[in-house]
C-alpha cells in the first residue's frame, strides 16, 4: 500500500519537506497552530486523530482514556468526520479546552495541512481505511500510536529502530501507555527525528 499524499510535492502545505529535510516540518506546525488560534509552541507535542471517530474506529477506547489524555501535556486536533455521538463529544471538549483542542474540516487540503503540522497520530483500530490513514501519516513523518499491524514497527530505543509506538491488545490502558511512551520520546529531538526518518523512508522507497 502506498500513501495517497507526499509532503515532498504538496503545494497546499506551508513548507514542503522530505525525510532528508525534516527540519522544515516544524514550520508547518507553527502555521497550523497559528491558524487554530494557538500560541506557536514547536516543543509542545501536537497529536491528531486523522481518521475522525466512530465506534468502528475505536471510539470506545478513546472515551475510556479521554480523561487521562487531557492530563497529558499535548495539543489535540481531530478531523471532523464520523458519527454524531463523537462529534458532540469533541465539540464539547473543544469548548472546554479551546487553547489545545480543535476540530478541523473534513476535506483533503485540511487533512494534508493537519498531517504536515502534527507530530503524533492516534489510531484505535486496524481496518483497511485506518491502514490507509496510517500510510499517509507515515509519509508526512507523523508517528503513529496504533494497534500492531503490518507496516508498523514498534520503536526500540536500544536498537534505534522502528517507525511507531504500537500496542498489542485493544485496551484503553495499552493505548494510553503507548502514547505516553511516544510523548516521552518526543522530548529527545535526535531520537524523534530518527523515528520520523524511519517512517518516511519506509514509504518513500
Amino acid at each position: 500500500m502506498t500513501p495517497q499524499f507526499s509532503p515532498s510535492y504538496d503545494n497546499k502545505i506551508a513548507r514542503k519537506y522530505s525525510s532528508k529535510t525534516l527540519e522544515e516540518k516544524v514550520k508547518n506546525k507553527s502555521v497550523l497552530q497559528e491558524e487554530l488560534g494557538w500560541v506557536q509552541e514547536p516543543k509542545r507535542p501536537l497529536v491528531c486523530i486523522s481518521t475522525g471517530m466512530t465506534d468502528a474506529l475505536g471510539g470506545h477506547l478513546l472515551e475510556k482514556m479521554m480523561e487521562g489524555l487531557m492530563e497529558l501535556p499535548l495539543e489535540l486536533v481531530i478531523r471532523g468526520r464520523g458519527s454524531q455521538k463523537y462529534g458532540a463529544l469533541f465539540t464539547d471538549l473543544a469548548k472546554k479546552e479551546k487553547h489545545r483542542v480543535n476540530i478541523v474540516p473534513d476535506d483533503e487540503v485540511t487533512l494534508r495541512k493537519l498531517l504536515a503540522g502534527s507530530d503524533i497520530a492516534l489510531f484505535f483500530a486496524s481496518t483497511k481505511e485506518v491502514r490507509e490513514d496510517i500510510e499517509n501519516a507515515l509519509a508526512y513523518g507523523v508517528i503513529p500510536v496504533a494497534p500492531e499491524q503490518g507496516t508498523l514497527e514498534n520503536y526500540n530505543p536500544i536498537q534505534e529502530a522502528g517507525n511507531s509506538f504500537t500496542y498489542k491488545e485493544h485496551t484503553s490502558w495499552q493505548c494510553f501507555a503507548a502514547l505516553v511512551r511516544a510523548l516521552e520520546t518526543f522530548k529527545f529531538p535526535f531520537d524523534w527525528r530518527t523515528i520520523q526518518r524511519h517512517a518516511m523512508e519506509g514509504v518513500e522507497e
